[in-house]
């Protein structure tokens, strides 16, 4: 029986280890360093970037060759979440259970510390020259990530949010808002684990399907634990989607049929792999856990 939590468990430790040594030099200002180790390391899943290395492996590649460029992944999810707790956008006071970076480092330098990140993801990339990876292969992650961040994903999702505040809501705004604001990078996680592996065009549909179905049930399910959760297990103030105003499923659909959507959506994301053999058995397993997870 394969175990999940071993995995996640080794996997991050991985990502972990190489973003500890990537930042363990000396940085001028220091606080520039200390603020974006700050939020590095404050706990996070990880599961963008290992979901790029199950990805990789699924497709046959070597767990080790992945890492700098699924870390790259991190750097980039963490730099949007410093932005979205600032007070012009989410003016949220914790993450993960931790004071958010600003109320820390205060605001200037948070931004600062999410530009570095930002940049920095990009040049991990392009500086990390592996014989198995092709540089077209390379190059056209680095196409993928940059939309998925951009205008066209992460950025444009992030920008509905905020102007459908206090809006009604609807189907079509809340899909367009939730496969841009989350699903964008997580897609473009599981995109570049089969492309820098070499992974068939086929194959690469197949993981795509699966992507854009856990990316669509990783937000439903934040949503409800918006609603249900508890702060002391979110790491976050509970019920801050509708202290908000916040446009979610639970808020157009209601909370069953929300639930109902997220297990409809991971059945699909699993149904996808069929033509997967045993090494994509982490994918799966990874899919029933972001339906189960409490934060």
């Amino acid at each position: 029986m394969f175990d999940l939590k071993s995995y996640l468990n080794d996997r991050r430790r991985l990502v972990d280890q190489f973003i500890g040594s990537y930042f363990d030099v000396s940085y001028k200002p220091e606080t520039l360093r200390d603020s974006i180790v700050y939020s590095l390391s404050a706990g996070g899943k990880r599961i963008r970037p290992i979901l790029c290395i199950a990805s990789y492996e699924a497709c046959g590649g070597n767990t080790e060759g992945i890492i700098p460029y699924a870390s790259s992944l991190e750097f980039i999810h963490t730099y949007s979440l410093i932005h979205d707790d600032l007070p012009a956008m989410d003016n949220d006071d914790l993450r993960r259970g931790k004071p958010t970076n600003h109320k820390v480092f205060g605001e200037g330098m948070a931004i600062l510390a999410g530009d570095g990140l930002l940049t920095e993801a990009f040049y991990l990339l392009s500086k990390n020259k592996s014989p198995k990876i092709t540089e077209s292969a390379l190059l056209k992650v680095i196409e993928e990530i940059s939309k998925a961040s951009g205008v066209l994903g992460m950025v444009g999702g992030q920008a509905q949010d905020l102007l459908s505040e206090n809006s009604e809501p609807d189907e079509e705004t809340l899909l367009f808002m939730h496969n841009r604001k989350t699903a964008a990078l997580i897609i473009a996680s599981v995109r570049t684990g089969g492309i820098l592996a070499g992974c068939k065009d086929d194959m690469l549909k197949k993981l795509s399907e699966y992507a854009e179905n856990i990316g669509l049930a990783f937000q439903v399910v934040d949503d409800i634990l918006d609603v249900e959760g508890e702060t002391e297990v979110l790491g976050k103030p509970k019920g801050s989607d509708e202290k908000k105003q916040k446009m979610t499923y639970p808020k157009l659909y209601g909370l069953e049929r929300s639930k109902q959507k997220a297990k409809e959506l991971i059945n699909n994301a699993i149904d996808a792999l069929s033509a997967f053999d045993k090494k994509a058995e982490p994918l799966r397993a990874v899919a029933k856990y972001l339906l189960e997870r409490k934060n």
